[in-house]
């Protein structure tokens, strides 16, 4: 159940999340492809036809020394800058490529499109000549049948020098980044049974069709062919980077047969401790997380925010998303001193915010969290899950828009309060000689910030909306303003009733006359025993 985190980690977007400017930029951005002679249905006929054949496992083809490699040494292996494609040109992007090795170990096709004729589809040929392997020891004659692992996209994102911008790299990942961020949690294709007792299914993307940009060109466009043994489909992503990069994707699934769990749009990220669930262990760091949050723009408009936990055991979690405005994990905190980590930079990871851009119908968003005692492993994955599919004869479409960005508040709603930060603790009570003791509850402090909280004046204090389900009482509740965000805090007690099962809560905001003033924070605190 657990990924691993072997991408690369290095240093490196704005724009609307309004529906309308989504499909005028999308038809702009489609004219401007429809020179090209292969294109995205050229990509679903295969995967159609893909599906009605019997699944064909990839074989490996690496030598034990490639596959054995530490991530240390594998690390070493890196492509030569002057060999990227389109280096020489004086083209907007470029690319470079991953060697296989460690458990990458089935090649990837990929090609480049250049032109509206069919001989203009031709395969990017690996060699070893490209790649610098530092100082293992590797016999360069025996590499030569081996492929790719997969591809970097190179743009001068932060200076007038190309940077990486987005990898796509193992099974279905991508990742990407946007100015001054790191990269952080990972996008993918398709998530298939996920957290099942049968086991998880992993699609990948075997082949990938890359055209090559104008020099005028901010954007890029890339096709992908994703195969598995239920599942293949037709993906098409145009990735424009800026400030808040962009990545628009077009998919069509097809089954082979039908599946348990579909997860649509799944982000993969890492939560180890934080303020919200604070470490057992010595740390000088505060906070070890590539996201610190799950947020669902549910189709009504309902906002919430759930907290993310490393739990004791697998926890499940669904919330109702008919026709779902949005939903992502988050990073809500870019100070470095939340943080403190200069070799890991957490503080600079980027959010990433899902935006449907057809209609999804009916279903949920799931978040998946996984016991993890490290940070090298990816232990959070959400995705929105269908209720109903159609026959397994018909291909199922989902569109969207991913926005990688570390400017949080532009994707939710002003009129609409949002939970900045998390802390929990021990509740306390204060005794006649003013030493603290603990009065054997939990505490949370949650920190609200919105536009619409700034506007009201001291005699209009919020008031808080609280509930704790059927095992949880609820001691204590404050709000109260706080003047060094702007915004107010709200102060819950909560006791279970029996310590061998969890509470769930839920708090919000009000007006005092059932107005809600923010979205709705939610946390399952967990077992005493778990």
């Amino acid at each position: 159940m657990t990924h691993h985190r072997s991408f690369e980690r290095s240093e490196s977007p704005r724009a609307s999340h309004r529906l309308p400017l989504i499909a005028f930029s999308l038809a702009s951005l489609l004219c401007a492809q429809q020179a090209f002679a292969f294109g995205f249905q050229d990509v679903a006929d295969q995967a159609k036809s893909l599906a009605k054949q019997n699944y064909s496992q990839p074989e490996s083809n690496l030598s034990d020394e490639l596959a054995k490699l530490k991530y240390k040494d594998y690390a070493k292996i890196q492509f030569k800058a002057d060999k990227s494609l389109w280096r020489d040109e004086n083209l907007p992007f470029d690319l470079s490529f991953f060697h296989q090795g460690m458990h990458y170990d089935t090649p990837v096709t990929i090609n480049e499109i250049d032109g509206p004729q069919a001989d203009d589809v031709h395969e990017v040929k690996y060699s070893p000549d490209d790649f610098d392997f530092g100082d293992l020891k590797l016999d360069k004659s025996k590499l030569s049948d081996l492929g790719f692992a997969g591809f970097k996209v190179n743009y001068p994102i932060n200076s007038a020098t190309k940077q990486e911008v987005m990898v796509f790299l193992g099974a279905s990942y991508f990742r990407v980044i946007g100015e001054n961020m790191r990269y952080g949690l990972s996008g993918r294709g398709l998530a298939i049974d996920t957290a099942l007792s049968s086991g998880e299914e992993f699609p990948r993307f075997k082949e990938f069709w890359i055209a090559k940009p104008e020099k005028g060109d901010k954007y890029l466009t890339i096709f992908a062919l994703m195969d598995s043994p239920s599942m293949t489909g037709a993906y098409r992503f145009i990735l424009r980077p800026g400030e808040d990069s962009v990545v628009d994707v077009k998919s069509r699934i097809f089954r082979r047969h039908e599946v348990t769990k579909l997860g649509v749009a799944p982000l993969t990220s890492m939560f180890l401790f934080g303020p919200s669930q604070p470490n057992g262990q010595l740390n000088y760091r505060p906070a070890i997380h590539d996201s610190n949050g799950l947020a669902v723009n549910s189709g009504d408009n309902d906002w919430l925010w759930r907290p993310l936990q490393n739990p004791k055991k697998l926890q499940v979690n669904s919330f109702d998303a008919n026709s779902p405005r949005g939903f992502g994990l988050l990073q809500r905190s870019h100070d470095f001193h939340d943080y403190e980590d200069l070799h890991d930079r957490y503080d600079l990871r980027p959010s990433a915010w899902i935006q449907p851009t057809n209609d999804w119908g009916q279903g949920q968003v799931e978040l998946v969290q996984i016991p993890t005692p490290n940070e090298t492993n990816d232990n959070i994955v959400a995705y929105w899950r269908p209720t109903n599919l159609p026959g397994v004869d018909q291909p199922l479409n989902y569109d969207y828009r991913i926005s990688w960005t570390l400017n949080e508040p532009k994707y939710h709603s002003p009129d609409n309060a949002w939970v900045s930060q998390t802390r929990r603790s021990q509740g306390e009570v204060l005794q006649d000689n003013l030493i603290r003791k603990s009065d054997g509850t939990t505490e949370f402090v949650l920190d609200f910030k919105g536009p619409n909280l700034k506007s009201l004046d001291g005699s209009n204090t919020p008031k808080a909306n609280v509930s704790a389900g059927d095992n949880g009482d609820i001691s204590r509740t404050e709000v109260q303003k706080n003047p060094a965000t702007g915004g107010y805090r709200l102060t819950l007690n909560v006791k279970p009733k029996d310590n061998a099962k969890p509470i769930e809560l839920r708090a919000y905001l009000t007006d005092g006359q059932g107005g809600a003033l923010s979205e709705t924070w939610s946390y399952m605190l967990q077992a005493a025993n778990e």
